[in-house]
């Protein structure tokens, strides 16, 4: 058995620890060639590999393959080919691979999920915790001012309800322990039931819509499943749109669902704002009456002059949830594992 690996920049542009990884897992098991490419470099594969007769397994990553170089891998029994981190189909593609078959080498497809659901799980938890208790908006006042350090109450005088000693949370908003907390959850899959199961541990009272997921994804994560959408935020404390974005949920959370969410909500947004009515939601939240914690935006990247910027009552970080190094790696290990061993 003859591994290959060949990279090009334009794929580490998107997964920078992924290749690496593929190879450190492949040359446990025998002999890998791995070719990092110069980003210029425009050549098929099959001009690129030292001895492509004895290759048996391949890995392109962003690498082309074209008809003739395909022909000179007469030893191949199993290749994926992927570009930018995902795989696009094309006519040109699509006749290469169909050739690859008929002579009975395994072509390997890479799932389009799974990789990045725990990162994007345990960021939303941080951010629901962080913004149950304003954790960046206090650790930004504490660089230029010693007012957070003040919990007297105005006057000084102590009124039930009001600042008081180590108390820094907004009591406008959902606050405190996520603890007995009403969590909301629009979705059940991947990175919806983690999330679910994670609220579920520290004591939340979750409930989850997604009339596509199976009954198991419901009970392994401790959630209760709501069947309409449009009771699912009526009581919600906590509010948690995280299905992907594609046609069928683009706007699937509508103006009538924010409006509906109590006075004081806090929305957490970590999956794609567009499944969202993004404008009912920023009117909720420019005018206080809602908190919103956010790695995804309508505009992206935020302008400096955006007026969710900065807010007390929001969040947010730049759309980075996913792709931690671990995410790289599993995106490596799912592939992986599609070959035989």
């Amino acid at each position: 058995m003859s591994s290959a690996i060949l990279v090009h920049p334009r794929f580490d542009l998107v997964w920078p620890f992924a290749a690496d990884h593929a190879h450190r897992l492949w040359a446990a098991q025998g002999p890998v060639e791995f070719i990092r490419l110069d980003p210029a470099d425009k050549r098929p594969a099959g001009e690129i590999v030292s001895r492509p007769g004895d290759v048996t397994r391949l890995l392109l990553l962003d690498v082309p393959l074209s008809p003739a170089c395909a022909e000179r891998f007469t030893a191949l029994r199993e290749i994926a080919w992927n570009e930018g981190g995902y795989t696009h189909e094309s006519t040109e593609r699509a006749v290469i691979l169909s050739a690859l078959q008929a002579r009975g080498v395994r072509v390997i497809q890479h799932a389009s999920e799974g990789f990045w659901g725990q990162s994007v799980a345990e960021f939303g938890l941080a951010l629901t915790l962080a913004a149950l208790r304003r954790i960046p908006q206090l650790h930004h006042e504490m660089l230029t001012s010693l007012e957070p350090w003040d919990y007297a109450p105005p006057g000084g005088v102590g009124r039930p309800g009001a600042r008081g000693h180590q108390f820094g949370d907004d009591p406008r908003f959902t606050n405190g322990t996520l603890e007995g907390k009403r969590v909301r959850i629009v979705g059940a899959g991947n990175i919806a039931s983690r999330y679910a199961s994670f609220c579920t541990a520290l004591g939340a009272d979750v409930v989850a819509w997604d009339p596509y997921a199976a009954e198991p994804a419901f009970h392994r994560s401790g959630a209760r499943r709501e069947h309409f959408l449009e009771r699912l935020g009526r009581d919600a404390e906590i509010f948690v749109p995280m299905v992907p974005l594609t046609e069928g949920t683009r706007g699937l959370v509508t103006a009538a669902h924010i409006d509906a969410l109590p006075r004081g909500t806090l929305v957490v947004l970590v999956t794609r704002a567009g499944i969202c009515d993004m404008s009912a939601l920023r009117r909720r939240v420019l005018t206080d009456e809602l908190a919103l914690a956010a790695d995804v935006f309508d505009i992206e990247p935020l302008p400096l002059s955006d007026p969710l910027l900065g807010r007390a009552n929001v969040v947010h970080t730049p759309h980075n949830a996913g792709r931690t190094r671990q995410a790289n790696e599993r995106w490596a290990e799912m592939l992986l594992e599609r070959f035989l061993p």
